[in-house]
C-alpha cells in the first residue's frame, strides 16, 4: 500500500482527510496524489424556479450559484495546500477535475491504494460524503479510508479494531488494510457473538499471524442492540485509532453490511473507517 489518494474540495472535512492522508503516506513512505475536484456546475434553472415572490432565491437558483463559484473557491484553497506538502518530505502530485465527486474518484482511483475522503458530514450545505464513500467503496474497487470531519490527526500506530463476521467484504477489508494493521500497536478482533457468524475469528487470527501480526480475539454480546450500535460504542469508548470492516453502497450498504453497520459507523462514529468491498 503505497499509492495514496485524497479528495480535495474546499468544504468542511478538507482538512481532515487531507491531514489522514498525509499521516497514513507518512507513515507507510507513500506517494500522496491530491485530486482537487470543482464541481460541475448545473444548468441554469427554469424561469418557473425562479417566479418566487418573496424576493428570496429559490433552493435551485442558491445551489447553481454555490456551483458557479465552487471553481473559485477550489482554487483558493488548493494554493493552501499545494504550499503545505512542499514542505513535506515525501512524494506527492496534484491532479484538477471538473464533475462530481464520485465519478472523479473513480476514474483517478485505478493506480491508487487506498482513497481518503469523509464519513457523512452533518451540516445543511455539507456534501453529500456518506453517497460518495458507499459508491466509491464499491465502483472502484479500491480501499478507503472515511474520516470524521472533526478529526485531527490519524494515529497509524494506534489500536486498531477489526470487525469480523466471515464474510467475504469483511475479509476483503482486513487483507486490504494488511499493511496499516503491522504498523499499529495493537489489533483486536471483534465478533457479535449473537449474530449469525460465516467464518471463526480463529482463521482471521491465524492469517495475521502469517503476517506478522498478532492481534486479539474480543467477543460483545448485542443484548439487544444492533451490532453497528454495538461497534460504534466500542470504537469510540475503547480509544480506537481506526475501525476496519467490509463496505458495501446504495441499497447493499444501507441494509445488509452487519445489518446496517456500515451506514450506522459512517453517519456518526467519531473513529476513521477503512473499509473494502
Amino acid at each position: 500500500m503505497r499509492d495514496i489518494l485524497v479528495l480535495m474540495h474546499d468544504d468542511a472535512g478538507q482538512q481532515a482527510r487531507f491531514q489522514a492522508a498525509l499521516d497514513v503516506t507518512r507513515a507507510l513512505d507513500g506517494h500522496l496524489t491530491c485530486l482537487d475536484v470543482a464541481l460541475q456546475p448545473e444548468p441554469e434553472p427554469l424561469a418557473a424556479d425562479c417566479g418566487n415572490d418573496s424576493g428570496h432565491g429559490s433552493a435551485t437558483t442558491m445551489l447553481v450559484e454555490g456551483r458557479h463559484v465552487d471553481a473559485d473557491n477550489s482554487a483558493h484553497s488548493s494554493g493552501h495546500f499545494q504550499a503545505r506538502l512542499c514542505r513535506e518530505d515525501m512524494l506527492w502530485d496534484w491532479i484538477d477535475a471538473i464533475d462530481d465527486f464520485a465519478p472523479c474518484l473513480r476514474t483517478a482511483s485505478d493506480l491508487s491504494d487506498l482513497i481518503v475522503v469523509n464519513r457523512k458530514l452533518h451540516g445543511e450545505w455539507a456534501p453529500d460524503m456518506l453517497g460518495v464513500a458507499g459508491d466509491t467503496v464499491v465502483r472502484s474497487g479500491t480501499p478507503l479510508l472515511a474520516v470524521p470531519g472533526q478529526a485531527r490527526r490519524f494515529n497509524a500506530a494506534g489500536k486498531v479494531l477489526v470487525a469480523w463476521n466471515g464474510s467475504a467484504a469483511a475479509a476483503a477489508a482486513m487483507r486490504a488494510a494488511t499493511p496499516l494493521l503491522r504498523l499499529a500497536r495493537r489489533v483486536e478482533i471483534v465478533e457479535i457473538i449473537d449474530r449469525d457468524v460465516a467464518g471463526s475469528a480463529a482463521d482471521a487470527v491465524a492469517y495475521l499471524e502469517r503476517h506478522g501480526i498478532h492481534p486479539t480475539i474480543r467477543r460483545e454480546t448485542a443484548g439487544g442492540r444492533a451490532a453497528g450500535d454495538v461497534l460504534a460504542a466500542l470504537a469510540e469508548d475503547g480509544g480506537y485509532a481506526c475501525v476496519v470492516m467490509g463496505g458495501f453502497g446504495h441499497r447493499q450498504f444501507l441494509d445488509k453490511a452487519f445489518g446496517g453497520v456500515s451506514r450506522r459507523l459512517l453517519s456518526d462514529c467519531n473513529v476513521p473507517i477503512f473499509m473494502a468491498h
